[in-house]
């Protein structure tokens, strides 16, 4: 009986110490799960967070680098803007330069007329010059339309008359009593103000207005 009781002790003293030895290898095994599951969280945690922000970064390196190419953009749109104001200037510089070539920046005196009743005023100018001329050796006059002396006579009536020559309107022209004499009746275009304008040959220089009468009315419209 004794050896019986002393077995079935010994029975529970080993069953004892492999349940205490379970328990405890269980506790380790959900130890080390818990541990490596929480290690496995924090791993994924990490570019999770850092992700976002990196895309962050780069999302405002996008957004930063729109935002300078607008203001690049916009500075060029107020260079080009400025440009045809620019452009504009110079227009109307080289008008006002052209006007004043078309005057010849000529002083204007007002002298006294021939007595003509159509004859509005009479002027002239110590600043009018030849206009120069293509032509060497001896002159002869020439009223034929299509020759170097008519081109040259009608851009130093254009001077006399401040008109330009392109618009010039040659409505009579004729000798102006001697062989180095002309005068021309010109208008701007249709333009009803007349002048008619005395010019005269200055040998190598080429023709110069000396004298413009304004007319009332145009004595050459036929």
């Amino acid at each position: 009986m004794g050896s019986r009781f002393n077995q079935r002790d010994q029975k529970r003293k080993i069953n004892k110490i492999y349940n205490i030895a379970i328990t405890i290898v269980s506790i380790l095994i959900v130890v080390v799960a818990i541990t490596i599951f929480l290690s496995d969280g924090d791993t994924k945690a990490d570019p999770i967070t850092t992700e976002p922000k990196k895309i962050a970064d780069k999302d405002k390196d996008k957004v930063d680098k729109p935002a300078g190419k607008v203001e690049e953009k916009d500075s060029e749109k107020d260079t080009d803007e400025n440009l045809p104001a620019k452009e504009e200037e110079e227009v109307e510089t080289a008008e006002d330069d052209a006007a004043s070539d078309k005057a010849g920046d000529a002083e204007l005196v007002e002298v006294e007329g021939s007595g003509d009743g159509n004859v509005a005023s009479t002027y002239t100018s110590e600043d009018w010059k030849p206009v120069g001329t293509e032509q060497s050796g001896e002159h002869t006059t020439s009223y034929d339309q299509d020759s170097v002396d008519w081109k040259e006579m009608s851009k130093a009536i254009a001077l006399g008359a401040g008109i330009d020559e392109g618009s010039l309107r040659m409505w009579w022209l004729q000798n102006g009593g001697s062989p180095n004499k002309a005068i021309g009746t010109v208008s701007d275009g249709d333009n009803p103000k007349t002048y008619r304008v005395h010019i005269e040959w200055v040998d190598g220089s080429g023709w110069k207005p000396v004298k413009v009468e304004e007319l009332k009315v145009n004595d050459k419209r036929k």
